[in-house]
């Protein structure tokens, strides 16, 4: 059985908390979704045939074996690129009973939408999926409260750390937070237009979060390049944190560990973020 490929925040192992950020390696998926996958993307072309779920919680089981959480249930959310963070406590479901919108398949039961996930339930672990969004990592220093937030440009621009810590303190307010801001697409690769480029200067002035375009065409455009983990830090910083480690890895500039939805067109699998309380 292979051994999945993971990435540890040396901060959060000190501690001891089970986590990793995955890799596309290690798994048991078949091209395009080789090997490491835990996701079918909603825009998958209908000619792509989809990774089979069986695959996808085999990779579950061995990244869990592998984190020392193996009889964990997993929890995960329905991502919309929001601010809005779930608390999921021992007594409460990991999925909504409603009936379908228009738009949904017939069932009953569906994921929370949410970005960021809390808890303080050791039977359980969150996952967020990523493939050039950024995962981050939070926990208590006893590792009795954890987070797991999926921060795309519109949850960096609107704070999704913020609502995060927030929900963390609603459970049991601590002086102290660990952090881990895991692989995203990095600040050389994640070209945006004018629109973005306004967003982060409202909400972050003009610092170097913001590169300017080395294209001078582009830039006449208003193009420019973000520097999303260099921002993240500045907000968990902001929020009165300072034990951050950033694991500084461009998804879309290494095509043989990640996963990344701009460079593959939408046709690639997706990465975690996981963690569990200790």
């Amino acid at each position: 059985m292979p051994a999945p490929g993971l990435l540890l925040s040396p901060l959060l192992t000190e501690h001891r908390i089970p986590h990793a950020f995955t890799t596309r390696t290690g798994g048991i998926s078949s091209a395009p979704f080789d090997s490491l996958n835990f996701g079918n993307p909603m825009d998958l072309p209908h000619t792509q045939p989809r990774d089979p779920v069986s695959n996808i919680n085999e990779n579950f089981r061995l990244v869990l074996a592998a984190i020392g959480a193996p009889a964990r249930e997993v929890v995960e959310v329905y991502q919309v690129h929001g601010n809005t963070a779930r608390i999921f406590r021992a007594a409460e479901p990991s999925r909504e009973r409603r009936s379908a919108l228009p738009h949904e398949p017939p069932d009953d039961v569906f994921d929370f939408k949410a970005d960021a996930l809390i808890t303080d339930d050791p039977t359980r672990t969150l996952a967020v999926r990523v493939a050039d969004c950024c995962p981050i990592l939070l926990a208590t220093p006893d590792g009795s409260i954890v987070a797991a937030i999926h921060a795309g440009w519109r949850g960096v621009a609107s704070n999704i750390l913020r609502s995060a810590i927030s929900a963390m303190h609603e459970l049991a307010p601590h002086p102290e937070l660990l952090a881990a801001i895991g692989p995203c697409i990095g600040p050389t690769q994640f070209e945006v237009g004018p629109e973005v480029v306004d967003q982060f200067h409202r909400s972050f002035g003009h610092r170097n979060h913001i590169r300017p375009h080395t294209n001078p065409a582009a830039a006449a455009q208003g193009k420019a390049f973000i520097h999303m983990q260099s921002a993240l830090r500045e907000q968990l910083e902001t929020l009165g944190l300072n034990r951050i480690d950033t694991i500084e890895a461009c998804t879309a500039s290494d095509p043989s560990r990640f996963f990344s939805h701009r460079r593959d067109k939408g046709v690639t699998g997706r990465m975690i973020g996981i963690i569990g309380p200790k």
